[in-house]
């Protein structure tokens, strides 16, 4: 594969190093948030930034915290006094979340906003707003673990994920990173491999857990391979979705199932599989690693967003343009 002479910036060197990332933006010196008595928390962001929410609302789902995740312009009118409004913009300019945060400023809530600068740090230390800085890697979509692991630091004393569970998931990391990564450009290699097959639109079906990675790995086809793709939840699938299969289609399923998803979206993934055997529509399952929702999620989406990579690689195509949202920035 022509990896360096198409991936121009060389996107592909940070993720080879997205475990070192993660793992020197967990144990970094920030200094943390410890508000009291967090109810409500809402995360503000777009792209890569907007990612980072999802997998929070994943991981927070089973505790007492209620997550909202607000990929726009406008804040719940739910949110208080009460709530912590988290911004997240890797550039510090994203328009739609500098508007969330004035309106967060403006409700008098309890504000965490972090950036690599930008517009949104400026905002901030004019008006003495919580704010941390956190290092961008090449683009938004790449920085994720350093945006996420950042967060996770800082947020530890109001967030009740324990520091084995996010040590258990870089661990997950750096082993997943040995099978997909540059350095294994072979038959082993699933991310590499998934690349290979596909040669259309996927339809990425998912479990309501490991939705954050199904989002996720839309955005990396459309915004690295410069390929549509469409998502679907497997349980609200079964209800509409599944009946367009009635028709010969190019499109291609590919099905993300969790190590231990609940034993009813376990029998809907079995029903679901054998209706393709029925029909001989040709599919991948790609299934999560064992451990916490955070290890899953991370891991799904390294192996995912990597497979991205390849396959603008495979189709000639330097992943890291993205001429047509520079067109809509300009027009803002």
């Amino acid at each position: 594969m022509k990896i360096e002479q198409i991936d121009k910036e060389r996107m592909f060197e940070i993720y080879n190093n997205w475990p070192e990332i993660a793992n020197k933006s967990f144990h970094k010196k920030y200094e943390q948030v410890n508000y009291e008595e967090i109810k409500h928390i809402v995360f503000s962001g777009m792209g890569g930034s907007g990612t980072i929410g999802d997998i929070f609302q994943a991981i927070l789902s089973k505790t007492d915290i209620h997550v909202s995740v607000v990929k726009g312009y406008l804040l719940p009118n739910t949110v208080n006094e009460k709530a912590l409004v988290v911004t997240t913009s890797v550039s510090g300019n994203t328009v739609e979340t500098l508007t969330v945060l004035e309106q967060a400023f403006q409700k008098k809530t309890k504000i965490l906003a972090l950036s690599s600068g930008g517009k949104m740090e400026e905002y901030c230390n004019e008006r003495g707003i919580n704010f941390r800085k956190v290092e961008k890697f090449h683009s938004p979509r790449c920085s994720l673990t350093s945006f996420l692991y950042s967060m996770l630091n800082i947020l530890k004393p109001i967030i009740p994920i324990s520091t084995e569970v996010i040590e258990e998931s870089i661990k997950e990391l750096e082993k997943i990173k040995r099978k997909i990564s540059t350095n294994n450009l072979t038959k082993e290699n699933s991310a590499l491999v998934l690349a290979e097959w596909i040669n259309n639109i996927p339809l990425i079906y998912f479990p309501n857990g490991l939705q954050s990675a199904a989002i996720r790995f839309k955005n990396s086809l459309q915004e690295n391979a410069k390929n549509h793709a469409i998502i679907e939840d497997v349980v609200e699938s079964s209800h509409n979705g599944i009946v367009a299969w009635e028709q010969e289609s190019s499109i291609q399923p590919i099905l993300l199932e969790g190590k231990e998803d609940y034993v009813k979206t376990k029998e809907r993934w079995r029903i679901l599989e054998d209706y393709f055997k029925m029909k001989k529509i040709e599919h991948k399952i790609i299934e999560s690693s064992e451990g916490s929702i955070l290890t899953k999620l991370i891991g799904l989406i390294y192996m995912l967003d990597y497979c991205t990579i390849y396959k603008a690689i495979l189709s000639n195509i330097d992943p890291s343009p993205i001429t047509p949202i520079e067109f809509v920035k300009k027009r803002l």
